[in-house]
């Protein structure tokens, strides 16, 4: 872990201690989460495929489970698209 990253923890820790004892307003916690939040990994048609196979579900289950089309999961495992925005992130 780099320097920032442990400093950045640290501060989010303290946030939640502050959100928690009524200091720090919800809007301000939420946007402290959303400034820890990790790297979205990239994903290539084999890991999306392998994610898939891995859970054991078919595509039309796979798309669904991410709130998106079967044709969607088709063209991520096909690399004619990659998934963006919200499927990331589950």
């Amino acid at each position: 872990m780099m320097k920032h990253e442990k400093l950045l923890d640290v501060m989010h820790l303290t946030a939640k201690g502050l959100h928690g004892a009524g200091v720090m307003e919800t809007k301000t916690m939420l946007e402290f989460d959303a400034l820890c939040l990790p790297p979205v990994q990239d994903y290539s048609a084999d890991q999306i495929k392998r994610l898939r196979l891995r859970s054991n579900t078919s595509q039309a289950v796979f798309a669904a489970s991410l709130n998106t089309s079967t044709s969607t999961v088709q063209k991520w495992e096909q690399g004619v698209k990659h998934p963006d925005g919200p499927s990331l992130n589950y």
